[in-house]
């Protein structure tokens, strides 16, 4: 039974598309770059900024240090809350917790953002803990995330615990750890990249993720 349930916050429990891309774009633009379509930016969502800045703009580390900084100053007041919860999600937590399954938020988002967007949006009564970055880059990965998480949640055995993503990182962090990560698909990623990091499970709809938790 999969009774500990580690849940990744963006494109998952959230939808944050608005602010993470109003605030790569605000980055990028304090070093020239200019950005024409939003939409182009959706790779940004999931894995460490440092690490996107560099792969997808081909800054040095420096100026990803930079870009960090610049998207924080816009994220930490305005960004984080550009964002609303996915239609089914407080009921699927809800289940969850009905059904005596220990509920975990693990991200790569900042820990103090992380735990004011739970709260906001009322997710903070249905989990035991969020797990997220940290600010001075010493927990960063998925990995990190995810055994900061199994940490919080006592160490308990692998084969009890289960992730749920929807990036490639997600599948890769967590299967790091020995855990099987479910890709959904109504997030930021595609079945393409779930298929091709050999996700545990990839599902379409909150509706179908519900049952097949519950079915874990």
């Amino acid at each position: 039974m999969k009774d500990i349930l580690l849940f990744d916050l963006d494109g998952t429990l959230t939808d944050s598309q608005e602010g993470i891309t109003r605030c790569v774009e605000y980055a990028l633009n304090d070093q020239g770059i200019t950005v024409s379509d939003r939409s182009t930016l959706l790779p940004y969502i999931g894995p460490p900024l440092i690490d996107s800045f560099q792969h997808y703009h081909g800054m040095t580390r420096a100026q990803a240090e930079r870009a960090v900084a610049k998207y924080r100053e816009r994220y930490a007041d305005v960004g984080l809350f550009e964002n609303r919860l996915y239609p089914g999600i407080l009921d699927l937590l809800r289940a969850m917790n009905d059904a005596g399954k220990r509920c975990f938020v693990a991200t790569c988002k900042p820990e103090s953002y992380s735990i004011r967007i739970a709260d906001r949006f009322g997710i903070t009564p249905y989990v035991e803990r969020v797990c997220g970055a940290t600010l001075d880059g010493k927990i960063l990965t998925k990995e990190a995330v995810v055994r900061y998480a199994l940490a919080c949640a006592g160490d308990p055995e692998l084969s009890r615990v289960h992730m749920i993503g929807d990036r490639s990182n997600d599948v890769v962090g967590s299967r790091a750890c020995g855990v099987d990560c479910t890709y959904v698909l109504y997030g930021f990623g595609s079945r393409e990249e779930a298929e091709a990091h050999h996700a545990a499970y990839i599902l379409d709809t909150i509706d179908e993720l519900k049952q097949h938790l519950l079915a874990l």
